[in-house]
Parts: structure tokens; C-alpha cells; sequence
């Protein structure tokens, strides 16, 4: 824990224009500073405003990402990264407002966690892998490639597919959830994604995305729907209407982490694999704070190699076992692991 308080100034400019009657304009500046170049979760927040011209400023009220804050608050109770402070200052019957974006990090650096291999399983080397889930303790997987996309029912033990669907060919597949007996299923750049019947496979509804730009990995907590976009955001949706209702953004403490890809949830904890980085980033929902790390690199070694290998992609909870189930895009193994912090 970076434990050490800090009290911010945030530097913000305002422009106050009135106008005589010769219609030349006077200008004057109020400014707000900030002494720091950096806000960590938990740091104390301090506004003030410089008015050097004596503006005769009857209130002032200030707002986080468009909640009211008091002039000495802490940073708690947040999600991180890109926000918008505004101050509303009224000068006489006018009123004016400014807005200065900051950033907001990460107070805990990452704990890095090992893993010990407890069984391995053989995989479909064709698979594309982009989601992978347990429900009801059966492996459920989606794949990716135009023309080559498959939401499946699997024999984790065997690799045995127990039931397979295709996609239409237009549609390149991406990652799944399950919850209340409904699948959903992602995909990538059409902006669109489907829901199945657990048991038949049957389409039950297509829903479009808000404001989130591809389909990359979903997840859920047993109510709501967390989803990413192959940005540092993921998005809260509504698994009743499948709207977009927020997002939060994933940061360390030293900054943010694109690529969010694909996403399990395990123990109140969003687990979600990092595109091309071969690891698991552990998240807190409630701030998107990085709280922990998985490198599952030498896995990929393991694999049998061959020239269309790609990534680690695929993460498995299984609640009955405690244990995580990982694999990769065209692996042909399926690895069970405990995970422990070094």
C-alpha cells in the first residue's frame, strides 16, 4: 500500500469575458493548482481557487465525474482512471464552470502470483479460444476466425465436444458467459452478440453494444454482465435489457492496462487475460485496480508448436475443484492450475 497522503491543487483556467460599452472586453483569470503530478486512490483531495484580480466569488461547488465533492475529500468509494472535475463558481447572478480532466491510479502495487500445474488435458488445436467458462461443472467455449467460429459444449477431460454450433461466416467469435441458464456470447468487430439456451443451443435474442467499441471477453458476478472491449474499460451490462451501464478502467499504480481481453470472474475478483502478454491481470470490480498478476508464459512452451500457435487466451474457473483452467488460441492442451502468491 502506498500509503502516503497527498493534498491536491488542481490547475484549471477560466475565462471571464463582460463586455462595456464600447464593447471592448476585459478578461480575467481565476486558476486552481495542483502541486502534484499524480492522484492515487486514497490520497486527499484539496480545491482551492487563486483569484488574484479579487473577483468578488459568492460560491463555489465542485464535482467528481459529475458527483458533488467537498473542498477536502479522499478518494475513496471511486473507480479509477480518466475523470473530470468541474467547478461551478458563481460571480455575482453568473454563473461559470470549468472542467480539467485528471487521472486517478492505483494505490497497491500488483502481487505476483506463480502457479503449480495440477492436470493437463488435451485441447482442440483448431480452436481459435477466445472464451472459456464452467457452468454447472461443463466447459463451455467459444472460438474466433471468420467462417471458422464455434460456440461449444466440452469434455474438458477428454476434449471431446459434446455439442458445437457454428456462427454465420460474417461473424468472428469471441468470448462467453453464463448465467441463469443463458449463454452469452460475444462478438468482435460486428458489434453485435447473441443469447443461447444453455441446453439446446438455441438463439434466444441478438443485443448491439453501447458504447463499448469491439466485443473482447464478458464475464459475471451471478447479476451483472462485465464486459471489455480490447481498451482499458469494462463495461457493466444489464443482463435483462443488455445495456451498457458504466464502465471502470483498469489501472497499476504507475498507469492503465489495454488489451483487456478475456474475462472470469473468481472469489469477488475479475480475472482477465492481457492480449499478446501471455498473463492474467487479477482486478478489483469496484475500482478496476490491478491487485494482482499471473505469468503464464512458459505455458506456451508446452504446447505442441506449429505455425498458426498464438496466444494465451482462455481462463476457466471450476468452484467444485478451486482451481483455474487456462489454454490458447490453437493449443492443443488444456492446463488445470492452483495459483499462489510468490
Amino acid at each position: 500500500m502506498l500509503a502516503s497522503k497527498h493534498f491536491i491543487f488542481f490547475t484549471l483556467t477560466l475565462f471571464l469575458f463582460s463586455c462595456g460599452e464600447n464593447n471592448s472586453t476585459k478578461t480575467s483569470r481565476l486558476t486552481i493548482k495542483t502541486n502534484e503530478k499524480s492522484l492515487m486512490y486514497g490520497d486527499s483531495l484539496k480545491l482551492s481557487i487563486e483569484n488574484p484580480e479579487n473577483l468578488e466569488i459568492s460560491s463555489i461547488a465542485y464535482e467528481l465525474n459529475g458527483k458533488p465533492i467537498e473542498t477536502n475529500s479522499v478518494l475513496k468509494h471511486i473507480t479509477l482512471g480518466q475523470k473530470t472535475i468541474t467547478a461551478k463558481i458563481k460571480l455575482g447572478d453568473q454563473l461559470e464552470t470549468i472542467t480539467k480532466s485528471v487521472v486517478i491510479y492505483n494505490n497497491v502495487i500488483p502481487t505476483i502470483y506463480t502457479y503449480e500445474i495440477v492436470n493437463t488435458y488435451p485441447h482442440d488445436i483448431t480452436s481459435y479460444t477466445q472464451g472459456l467458462e464452467f457452468y454447472n461443472g461443463e466447459l463451455y467455449e467459444s472460438t474466433g476466425q471468420k467462417t471458422k467460429s464455434k460456440l461449444r459444449k466440452i469434455n474438458f477431460e477428454t476434449g471431446e465436444v459434446i455439442k458445437n454450433i457454428n456462427l454465420e461466416d460474417q461473424y468472428f467469435g469471441e468470448g462467453l458467459t453464463i448465467l441463469n441458464n443463458k449463454i452469452y456470447q460475444l462478438t468482435w468487430q460486428a458489434k453485435r452478440g447473441f443469447v443461447y439456451d444453455v441446453e439446446s443451443f438455441e438463439k434466444l435474442n441478438t443485443f448491439n453494444y453501447g458504447s463499448s467499441k469491439e466485443g473482447w471477453g464478458i464475464c459475471n458476478d451471478g447479476e451483472t454482465l462485465y464486459k471489455s472491449d480490447g481498451t482499458e474499460k469494462i463495461y457493466f451490462l444489464d443482463p435483462e435489457n443488455l445495456t451498457e451501464n458504466g464502465h471502470l478502467e483498469v489501472y497499476t499504480e504507475k498507469g492503465k492496462i489495454p488489451r483487456i481481453n478475456e474475462l472470469e470472474w473468481i472469489d469477488g475478483k475479475i480475472f482477465a487475460n492481457i492480449y499478446q502478454r501471455n498473463g492474467v491481470a487479477i482486478i478489483n470490480p469496484k475500482t478496476g485496480g490491478v491487485e494482482g498478476v499471473i505469468n503464464f508464459k512458459p505455458l506456451k512452451s508446452l504446447v505442441k508448436q506449429h505455425p498458426d500457435l498464438d496466444v494465451l487466451n482462455g481462463i476457466a474457473y471450476h468452484p467444485e475443484r478451486k482451481t483455474i483452467f487456462v489454454t490458447g488460441k490453437n493449443w492443443d492442451k488444456l492446463f488445470e492450475v492452483k495459483i499462489t502468491a510468490q
